[in-house]
């Protein structure tokens, strides 16, 4: 078996490192994020177990609008990727218009909604006071990061599935180390053992990451970038083009909230059984994000591959692309659950939990370590290969079926009515990616997924 999959990794030089030259950056952009995360938990969880589980709950708001950027995102990454198959950049300067114009109106109604109404936000996953007062605190302070946050967003994605994930992972690299040097700055230096203060401090730091990482989008699209940030035009082709991106959008989008509304109503369930598994919670969540950074990076470079061929009309190309991703989504999905276990002795060296947390997110290391080989390969297939050839409905009806009517009410029932210990109810939580799993291979080899989606503008 491994000598087979040896001879399929080693075969077409020229793929591997088209494939290697995108995975490698998205990769580390993917890192970044998550460990600019892991600096803000880890940074509060030694001020206080309180402080660090109140902005992991704050950050469910965050989480959210996320949630719209990657639909948005997405959606103009399926049509660039095609339209760069044909290397039409005219075309992609309106899809990024488009895209940037529905991201800021979205950006807007957050900023209003976690700047007047924090604490209102933070009751509805957890009651208890202290994590609500906490939370309110940064909620109200990092709301200001939203205004830049859509636009940079929108460009990166763009500029990735140009075939240029490098500057990415440069933008995020420099966010990453201003965030990291100014949330150690607050937490050490200004405010040590005041957890309100610090609170604020790192709010603070990650809308400083947020602008700059804006700047820097706008200064390279000025002196280096194939295309502009400007308005929307009224004419046939943006019009065309604004139906286009809704068409592809709005199916992910619906699938991301689908998702995502159902990872932060198991968050919900989590917050309302103990403050100690919201603790352990907030660590296996980091954990398992790092640990699978190279598998997004999988997902989202075939997705370019993918799209720029079928734009071109090479449907056979396109096919060997699909086939040689989920190979390396099962590799690295293997190696991320791998790495869990193996980190678990540092990361119990790093955080500072109490004897019933620890024993908590010992449990859960264990599960996130199964949950990340489902996770790579679900993640290549349903949210890469099928958007980058049009088939973006599979994704929406597989989560709201697996997640809505399977996984949330076994959670449920197992948190509130069964009283199962919590291991068990993260276990159950958890089996979401395992379910999708034998859908997502049977759809894959339909080949739904194969289309061209752009149109001829001249």
């Amino acid at each position: 078996m491994w000598q087979h999959v040896r001879t399929e990794i080693t075969k077409n030089s020229d793929f591997n490192r088209a494939l290697i030259s995108l995975v490698l950056p998205i990769a580390l952009q993917n890192l970044i994020s998550a460990a600019v995360i892991a600096a803000d938990v880890v940074m509060l969880g030694i001020i206080n177990q309180s402080a660090m589980s109140a902005v992991s709950l704050a950050g469910q708001v965050t989480f959210v609008l996320t949630l719209f950027y990657m639909g948005m995102a997405t959606g103009a990454g399926i049509l660039t990727a095609q339209y760069w198959g044909r290397k039409d950049v005219k075309t992609i300067q309106h899809v990024l218009s488009i895209a940037n114009m529905f991201s800021f109106g979205i950006s807007i109604f957050f900023f209003g909604l976690s700047l007047c109404f924090p604490e209102m936000l933070m009751r509805l996953f957890t009651n208890d006071i202290e994590l609500i007062k906490y939370g309110t605190i940064f909620l109200r302070a990092v709301s200001f990061s939203y205004i830049a946050m859509g636009i940079s967003q929108m460009y990166l994605s763009v500029m990735k599935s140009m075939e240029n994930a490098r500057l990415s992972a440069w933008v995020s690299s420099i966010c990453l180390i201003l965030n990291i040097a100014l949330n150690a700055l607050c937490v050490f230096v200004l405010f040590p053992g005041m957890p309100e203060k610090a609170i604020t401090g790192v709010a603070v730091s990650t809308v400083c990451a947020r602008f700059i990482e804006l700047g820097c989008c706008i200064v390279h699209s000025i002196r280096r970038g194939e295309v502009r940030f400007h308005l929307p035009l009224r004419d046939d082709m943006e019009r065309h083009l604004r139906n286009d991106f809704l068409k592809y959008t709005m199916p992910i989008q619906a699938n991301y909230f689908v998702w995502g509304g159902a990872l932060t109503v198991t968050t919900v369930i989590i917050g309302h059984v103990s403050a100690d598994m919201v603790a352990s919670n907030s660590i296996a969540t980091v954990v398992k994000n790092l640990a699978i950074v190279f598998c997004g990076g999988i997902a989202s470079g075939g997705a370019v591959l993918v799209g720029k061929y079928l734009g071109s009309s090479d449907r056979k190309m396109a096919i060997k692309v699909g086939k040689r991703i989920n190979l390396y989504a099962l590799i690295f999905g293997v190696v991320a659950g791998g790495t869990i276990l193996l980190i678990k002795p540092v990361v119990f060296h790093i955080v500072d939990l109490n004897g019933t947390a620890q024993a908590y997110l010992n449990g859960m290391l264990y599960i996130c370590a199964y949950y990340c080989i489902g996770k790579s390969i679900n993640s290549t297939i349903i949210g890469g290969i099928f958007p980058a050839g049009g088939d973006a409905k599979f994704g929406l009806w597989c989560d709201s079926v697996v997640m809505w009517f399977i996984i949330l009410p076994l959670g449920y029932m197992s948190a509130f009515v069964w009283h199962v210990h919590p291991i068990i109810l993260y276990a159950v939580i958890s089996l979401d990616e395992m379910i999708k799993l034998p859908l997502a291979i049977i759809r894959y080899r339909q080949y739904r997924w194969l289309n061209n989606i752009t149109r001829d503008f001249t």
